[in-house]
């Protein structure tokens, strides 16, 4: 059972995907068309910009190219992949195709982090992955192959991008609001001469589109980033990804609510195989009991050598006994 402080770290970490689940809407709703790589440089790079001036640290050492290749995986690549996906796909479709992202971070967990699959945790993720189908495949709509495409390779770039980042973990001193800063910035600036090569000069924008820039930008990526990273510092990377299917039930139902799009019966059982999943994913790992005796032992017998059997000082060893003098037998006659 979670005790409180676990339950509230879950709850706070959840509020990311929730409030990626929005989107969707805000993409095709308040934002120019067909401009995803844009969209992406508008969302990250003013996004980290404020985080840095707000944490006031920069990278040392081997750290600047972690946030780079974080801010690649996490940031430069995902975000464009994203919106790609959001421009081609109805809303709820587009962020149900990358709740697979658990399954993604089951595997690497597997070979970045030494953390071998357990059975619940891969069932977990089929469950995750089939309530994803139910989704996709009763969709309203025609299912566009580049955009669901896109929104593979958009979980996949994420989940990469999560395991690494608790691979490496966070400089000593440094806390998750500078490495948030580090990243959104590093993908911004990757995002940006691509940007202006592939759609060329800004899109004029109206008063709808400043709205949604700044939302995506403040609410939707400084916020929601920042509470991301801090959960992936306290939870286990398997743990911070099953939250992930948040998102997708969110832009489901905004997409219903707002947006007037359909959902049909299976999509609503696919919808709650998902939700499954995130609840089950959130059981931390146990221990086994042969595990616990044999740390214990260790230390008990690590106290005596060291401290003493009564704690009061190292311990006095005795030699070893002399071995017993050879037996020389006699000869073999009388």
């Amino acid at each position: 059972m979670l005790s409180a402080g676990r339950t509230t770290l879950i709850a706070l970490t959840a509020l990311a995907p929730v409030s990626w689940g929005t989107t969707y809407a805000v993409t095709t709703e308040f934002l120019p068309p067909d401009r995803p790589l844009f969209t992406g440089l508008a969302r990250a790079l003013p996004a980290g910009l404020l985080l840095l001036a707000l944490a006031r640290v920069l990278p040392r050492g081997a750290w600047w190219w972690k946030a780079a290749v974080l801010g690649a995986l996490n940031i430069g690549a995902f975000f464009p992949l994203l919106f790609l996906s959001a421009y081609r796909l109805p809303g709820g479709m587009a962020a149900v195709v990358g709740s697979v992202g658990p399954l993604f971070v089951v595997g690497l967990s597997a070979l970045l982090l030494g953390q071998r699959p357990t059975t619940r945790a891969v069932l977990t993720g089929v469950v995750a992955a089939f309530g994803v189908s139910l989704v996709v495949l009763k969709a309203a709509g025609g299912l566009d192959a580049l955009g669901a495409l896109a929104a593979l390779a958009s979980a996949a770039s994420m989940s990469t991008g999560t395991v690494l980042t608790k691979r490496w973990g966070r400089p000593e001193g440094v806390g998750p609001l500078a490495l948030t800063g580090w990243q959104l910035t590093a993908g911004g600036l990757l995002i940006a001469p691509v940007a202006l090569l592939v759609e060329g000069a800004p899109p004029a924008l109206d008063g709808a589109a400043v709205g949604g820039y700044l939302y995506l930008a403040l609410a939707n990526t400084a916020v929601a980033y920042w509470l991301w990273f801090r959960g992936i510092g306290r939870l286990s990377a398997t743990q911070v990804t099953f939250l992930g299917p948040l998102s997708p039930l969110t832009a489901a139902v905004v997409g219903w609510a707002a947006l007037g799009e359909t959902l049909t019966p299976v999509q609503l059982i696919g919808m709650a195989l998902a939700f499954g999943a995130t609840v089950a994913g959130q059981r931390a790992p146990r221990a086994t009991t042969g595990t616990a005796r044999t740390v214990q032992f260790s230390f008990k017998e690590r106290s005596k050598r060291f401290d003493g059997p009564d704690g009061s000082g190292p311990a006095t060893v005795a030699p070893p006994p002399p071995p017993p003098p050879p037996t020389v037998k006699g000869p073999p006659w009388p």
